[in-house]
């Protein structure tokens, strides 16, 4: 077992919970599994009416919320104004009389890091396809394009000790200058985790959030979407001060932590 390590930031970012089109377009306030392996299908050119998610059921992911951003509303309206056949279009083959109304949620100026642990050769897979998608990636909604650097490390040994040890830190200069009630040495940073949070040398083990999320897809078929549940554990796990820095020194810092599985 191996993994890679993705780092989701941008302008905007949206993680939509429901499948069906509501008036009202969610965001979770994380990356979602159905989102995340959407996006590996992508890449490596899997349609939505193709099966082949069972690939992706070995995947565990872990993600570690280095900034969770500020939750955006946009009014959102399509086709007011015009005659009804330069309307929106429905599942018919007709269009809507009227303007589609939505409101579109999103969360700006986020900063994700994803631990994807799986055996090698799907790692390899999965590196490979991230580094020549076949559609290109984004967070959640195709206006929603990720920074670089995207993919960070494709292949380390334990990308989970790697989120709690070395990969740095994104924080705003807000965070960085009242370090989040940060103790000598170490910061508490959010983790969400499939499993349960590891115990601390002392034997202790961190306060848990226990969540259930339906977020596992089984089928992305534009008329037949599904998914099933999960079990997450969210939880504050302390990391090295060390990985924050000034934050107009962060791209150099991501870019040498990136190069260093270059020069290994």
């Amino acid at each position: 077992m191996s993994g890679l390590l993705l780092r989701l930031a941008g302008p905007l970012q949206s993680w939509g919970e429901r499948s069906a089109f509501t008036a009202v377009r969610d965001t979770a306030p994380f990356p979602t599994r159905s989102a995340l392996i959407g996006m590996f299908a992508a890449a490596e050119g899997i349609g939505r009416n193709q099966a082949g998610l069972d690939r992706y059921q070995e995947l565990r992911l872990t993600v570690r919320v280095d900034r969770p951003g500020v939750r955006l509303v946009d009014y959102h309206t399509v086709g007011g104004g015009f005659p009804k056949d330069r309307t929106a279009a429905t599942s018919a083959g007709s269009n809507k009389g009227a303007a589609v109304i939505t409101r579109r949620h999103y969360l700006s100026d986020a900063v994700f890091v994803v631990a994807v642990t799986a055996a090698d050769e799907t790692v390899e897979r999965l590196a490979d396809a991230l580094s020549r998608p076949h559609w290109a990636p984004y967070l959640g909604r195709r206006s929603c394009v990720p920074d670089e650097p995207f993919l960070l490390r494709r292949q380390v040994d334990d990308p989970e000790e790697e989120l709690r040890t070395r990969v740095p830190l994104s924080r705003t200069a807000t965070q960085a200058k009242h370090g989040d009630g940060q103790e000598a040495g170490t910061i508490p940073v959010e983790f969400l985790l499939e499993q349960p949070p590891p115990t601390s040398r002392e034997g202790e083990s961190a306060p848990v959030d226990v969540i259930d999320i339906n977020d596992v897809p089984v089928s992305f078929a534009p008329h037949g979407r599904s998914h099933t549940g999960r079990r997450l554990h969210r939880t504050r796990l302390s990391v090295p001060r060390s990985l924050t820095g000034p934050p107009q020194t962060l791209m150099q810092r991501l870019i040498d932590y990136a190069h260093l599985e270059e020069s290994a």
